[in-house]
């Protein structure tokens, strides 16, 4: 980790904020850092976005080893939890970042990000067409998260790195795939009650996990993205949903990405974090 001034050029992957954060937690707003005070965290600088579909292939086959399915420390414990989602309109994507309090699910901070798509929707691919402007909208957050639940997939993807994975890598940063559809792999459907889960696999290698995050509604599917494990982000997708079919962050992501205000469903509970989390 280390603090940063803010870029001299526009090179850079993630833009500087001049201005405050959106934050509208009381008790948060109050010790959130001022710009200047920013931690960024390492990113990988090297990653060329101007790639033909081929060449971006071969880049997910090179990056993929770098990806960690092991917790990172402090993982269970984490206090600040992100959504990520975008949206694409006439040909310009607009992604979104919400950062929740775990505990009870408050609304700490949100930004996002437009611009013009610049690769075009091939499945597998879809970090090349949405990870540049999720960049923005990272840039111009105040806090840092400390985990991101992204509306897409992590491990479970032909290539073993799909865009959660990507953006951990990245960022750095613990990373969960919530994808509202299948894409790849074969399960049994859980069983009909919210916290049901089978396992997403393809021959003998598991994927993810299949999740029913609200009784006789239908699953998501959760993967690692980058430094955590599969049990781990599914006791998160589980944590963070509130009555609704998607975690609270992600669902609150959606919500900005089309232009809405998030409004999060908060719930009162005395400690974030999962329960009986170890360090």
């Amino acid at each position: 980790m280390r603090r940063n001034s803010p870029p001299a050029g526009g090179a850079e992957l993630l833009r500087w904020r001049s201005e405050p954060g959106t934050a509208v937690s009381g008790r948060l707003a109050r010790r959130l850092p001022s710009p200047r005070e920013f931690v960024v965290p390492p990113l990988r600088t090297e990653c060329r976005w101007d790639l033909s579909p081929a060449e971006a292939r071969a880049l997910q086959i090179a990056w993929a080893p770098r990806v960690r399915r092991r917790n990172a420390a402090g993982v269970r414990r984490a206090r600040l939890v992100a959504g990520v989602d975008v949206s694409v309109v006439a040909d310009r994507a607009r992604a979104a970042i919400v950062v929740l309090e775990s505990a009870g699910l408050t609304l700490v901070e949100y930004a996002a990000a437009e611009e013009p798509v610049r690769f075009p929707y091939v499945p597998g691919l879809l970090s090349f067409r949405e990870c540049p402007v999720i960049l923005q909208a990272y840039g111009r957050l105040v806090v840092r998260p400390e985990l991101l639940i992204v509306d897409g997939n992590g491990y479970a993807h032909p290539r073993r790195f799909g865009l959660a994975c990507h953006l951990g890598v990245l960022l750095e940063t613990p990373t969960i795939g919530c994808a509202k559809s299948h894409f790849i792999g074969r399960y049994e459907p859980p069983a009909e009650q919210r916290g049901s889960s089978s396992l997403l696999a393809e021959g003998r290698e598991v994927l993810g996990a299949v999740v029913r995050t609200r009784d006789r509604v239908r699953p998501v599917f959760v993967s690692s993205g980058h430094r955590i494990d599969l049990p781990t982000a599914v006791a998160w997708t589980l944590a963070t949903t509130n009555g609704c079919r998607l975690p609270e962050p992600v669902r609150c992501a959606h919500d900005a990405a089309a232009g809405r205000t998030p409004r999060p469903r908060v719930r009162s509970t005395a400690k974030g974090g999962l329960r009986g989390a170890p360090a």
